[in-house]
């Protein structure tokens, strides 16, 4: 069963705005046994935007479905010209003060895990472990006929041989690593088949519209379960693929935090929750543990 793409969320009730007080944070912290949820929001820092925030890239850019890609090969040459170009901006992105704190958190024995909606792989560059990438990682391609998982570096040299000179300016980067191209930049750029079996090739990211394996959900289910409390850091919480665990740990009667600069569909089940930027909010709550970020 494939979900619908949940794009856009309204709230629905009035709450107050969340306060500047990263204090509950910091006390949910050095009592220890924290589970990190993140989203885009963390590595806007980094240079990539996220998708809902002010300037986020829904405003101007529709991702990707898992049923226009598998079904449309015209969808995937766009698809395939786009990412190739924004695969290269993600592989200059590097992790900002936000993702270097998580990793302080967690080396200091704070964390019980961090699962991450995002695919830029930044919190595992800054050094944090066994991070669940709950939508996938854009440093792995897959094939959707024989399944065999290949770097995504080594597509990017094919596909830089198959397409000499494809070197357009992008409007704009997006957090699945799609950039902005028109259909005149796009042109005739050239896909490339899988190198065992000819099939189709899709990078190992979960699509709107996609189901995250069940697998890896149990997975993130039971970690909610041994956590103590659940700290969510720059997602706005629109798809279920996140809510789910915020439900969860809330129903349980754990606490939920939720560091976020703009409103989520999880508020209502939040103990607590900060407006702050990341990166300063999250250097604040070290400071306060007397935890060292690096540089």
């Amino acid at each position: 069963m494939r979900m619908r793409p949940t794009l856009s969320w309204t709230p629905t009730e009035e709450l107050p705005p969340g306060g500047t007080d990263p204090g509950p944070v910091v006390d949910a912290l050095r009592a220890g046994g924290v589970l990190v949820l993140s989203g885009a929001g963390i590595s806007t820092e980094s240079g990539i935007p996220d998708y809902r925030g002010e300037g986020g890239s829904l405003s101007r850019h529709t991702p990707m479905t898992y049923q226009d890609f598998t079904g449309d090969a015209q969808a995937r040459r766009r698809y395939w010209a786009r990412s190739h170009l924004g695969w290269r901006t993600f592989g200059r992105a590097r992790p900002n003060a936000g993702h270097r704190a998580v990793a302080a958190f967690g080396r200091h024995g704070l964390l019980t895990g961090v699962i991450t909606q995002n695919v830029d792989g930044l919190h595992q560059a800054a050094g944090s472990e066994d991070v669940v990438e709950l939508h996938g990682s854009l440093d792995r391609v897959v094939c959707l006929s024989c399944g065999t998982f290949s770097p995504r570096r080594a597509l990017a040299r094919r596909l830089e041989e198959a397409n000499t000179g494809f070197d357009p300016v992008a409007a704009g980067i997006n957090p699945d690593g799609d950039a902005d191209l028109s259909d005149e930049q796009v042109g005739d750029f050239r896909v490339l088949p899988c190198a065992v079996c000819g099939g189709i090739l899709k990078p190992d990211v979960v699509f709107f519209g996609e189901s995250v394996p069940p697998v890896r959900v149990e997975h993130c289910r039971r970690l909610v379960r041994e956590a103590t409390a659940l700290l969510v850091l720059g997602s706005s919480l629109t798809v279920m693929s996140g809510l789910r665990f915020v439900r969860q740990a809330a129903e349980a009667g754990k606490p939920v935090l939720i560091v976020n600069q703009g409103p989520t569909r999880g508020d209502r089940h939040a103990v607590s929750r900060v407006a702050l930027p990341l990166g300063a909010a999250l250097t604040t709550v070290a400071d306060r543990l007397g935890i060292a970020v690096d540089a």
